[in-house]
């Protein structure tokens, strides 16, 4: 009951402010975030943890998918069963989507472009579970996936295409007199474009975690509210439909980022590389 009391308070109190600056609070407290208030507050451990708290999250969610991959390939099988089975099946389909998108050279980036789903959508997932946090919910995170899909393209586009090619590429491939005539005009906004991509990459999968975290924070503040008025023992979980639809749009927005860097990479592969 006195954990209870404390997440009523930190939902109805105004955040801390560590160092200043720091925005309102829009999500549910996690660990860190109560050992924070509750435990360390005011101590270097306490800063540390605030400080790294993103970082802590991302990284337990990296030794997870890794313990599952060490698990499942710990005794291979001829004939996979139990949990080899079923990570062999999450690969089979996640290598059959990007080759049906790029093609048979889709297989070398099937590594990156996998992981990069299995990643985004357990810390999607992560914000649903109690005392854990989203790490896609912070910006830079975001931010950082999206610069190496971009790095990746970018150094994938002048290994396939030479350097040439690659600035024929942003020129729009011109091969008449108009084409050339139109290179002025092609040229800055095909920049711009591969510029964009890591912006649009990372704001739309930062704002769509950020609002569904939001969305359950209001629910679950209006769940708790109830408690002052019906004299319940627990509060009402009018947050449970929009879990349900938070699993759903968690995979909706890894499956999205994970397609557009897939296409990205369709893209810039040299012409008669691709399938389709």
């Amino acid at each position: 009951m006195q954990s209870l009391n404390h997440i009523v308070t930190f939902l109805s109190s105004e955040p801390a402010h560590n160092g200043g600056g720091e925005e309102a609070q829009h999500e549910l407290p996690n660990l860190v975030t109560i050992l924070n208030e509750y435990v360390f507050g005011g101590t270097s451990v306490g800063e540390f943890l605030h400080h790294w708290e993103n970082a802590i999250f991302s990284l337990a969610i990296v030794i997870i998918l890794v313990v599952v991959a060490r698990f499942a390939y710990r005794n291979p099988q001829l004939v996979p069963r139990g949990l080899q089975n079923g990570v062999e099946l999450i690969i089979e389909a996640l290598e059959s989507f990007i080759v049906g998108v790029i093609g048979p050279h889709g297989r070398k980036f099937v590594p990156f472009l996998g992981t990069l789903f299995l990643y985004i959508f357990c810390s999607n997932l992560a914000g649903l579970i109690p005392l854990m946090k989203a790490p896609t919910a912070n910006v830079n995170q975001t931010i950082a996936l999206a610069l190496c899909v971009f790095f990746y393209v970018q150094f994938t586009a002048v290994k396939e295409n030479g350097i040439v090619g690659f600035v024929k590429h942003l020129m729009g491939e011109p091969r008449s007199a108009i084409q050339w005539a139109f290179v002025p005009l092609m040229l800055p906004i095909h920049i711009i474009g591969e510029f964009a991509k890591p912006l649009s990459l990372s704001v739309r999968l930062f704002g769509n975690v950020t609002g569904e975290d939001i969305l359950i924070l209001i629910f679950v503040g209006l769940g708790v509210a109830v408690l002052s008025f019906t004299h319940l023992p627990i509060g009402i979980p009018l947050q449970l439909p929009f879990i349900f639809l938070a699993i759903l749009t968690s995979f909706i927005q890894a499956l999205v980022f994970m397609l557009l860097s897939t296409v990205y990479f369709a893209m810039i592969l040299p012409h008669g590389e691709e399938d389709h």
